[in-house]
């Protein structure tokens, strides 16, 4: 059985990991680099860093951020944020990414997901997905969550699977900072309906949350962001606590 992971979230707005609830009302959380090599060595599995303003604000991701993530870590780390071309991509990759996640720009041309499977290969690829439900629908949303799409979660999720994402990063913006837990019914359904890892994402707030959504959500990950950034939950007891209830975990 693959161990499962627990990755650090790191939102970042100009330069500055920031954390909010329900994708707004932000507030300053540290240095997205300092942290990340504090994760690195506390034992976090991956790290992931997204660009939250990028999209919106028509920037860039700057690759020299990924630079200095790369020169302070040794784990891997998946960083998103205005990705809109291969080119886009690439860059980011050489400059010390694991992977990259797209958003937005996949949503608006889905044959994105393709082009960076047949230029990089699946597994550097992460397709995240932010979605609410609305009227009983889990509908995706995009644009740091600001825009409602037509497409619905399931569906888009099984297409990103199938244009060779390798990675499914679902963030349930109803559960986003709110530390009421993970969306795990439609977390065990995407696990179902898709043969590529689920990354889950939105409303941890113990570490009982964590149990839950790798056992009734069948998540392979678990992310969170301000229990770690304001040390509510250190990685290491979480992980030891997973280990004692028979999550597999890396420890």
């Amino acid at each position: 059985m693959l161990a499962k992971r627990i990755i650090p979230c790191l939102d970042i707005k100009d330069g500055r990991t920031v954390k909010g609830v329900n994708f707004v009302d932000l507030r300053d959380a540290g240095d997205p680099v300092e942290l990340g090599a504090i994760y690195s060595e506390k034992g976090a599995d991956e790290l992931v860093f997204l660009d939250i303003t990028a999209t919106h604000e028509k920037r860039k991701t700057l690759s020299a951020l990924a630079r200095k993530i790369a020169k302070n870590l040794n784990i891997p780390f998946t960083i998103g944020g205005g990705i809109g071309s291969v080119a886009d991509a690439e860059i980011l990759l050489e400059s010390g990414a694991d992977k990259v996640s797209i958003n937005s720009a996949a949503v608006r041309n889905s044959a994105l997901i393709e082009d960076l499977a047949k230029r990089f290969g699946s597994q550097f690829v992460v397709v995240a997905i932010d979605a609410r439900q609305v009227a009983e629908e889990w509908m995706v949303h995009v644009s740091g969550g600001r825009k409602m799409t037509d497409k619905k979660l399931f569906a888009w999720a099984k297409e990103c699977a199938d244009r060779g994402a390798g990675e499914i990063l679902f963030t349930s913006m109803d559960n986003d900072g709110t530390k009421a837990g993970f969306a795990n019914t439609a977390l065990a359904h995407l696990s179902d309906l898709l043969n590529i890892p689920i990354i889950a994402s939105g409303g941890a707030g113990t570490m009982e949350h964590f149990h839950e959504v790798f056992t009734e959500g069948k998540a392979d990950a678990g992310l969170a962001a301000s229990i770690f950034h304001f040390k509510e939950i250190e990685i290491l007891d979480l992980k030891n606590y997973l280990n004692e209830k028979g999550v597999v975990v890396r420890v």
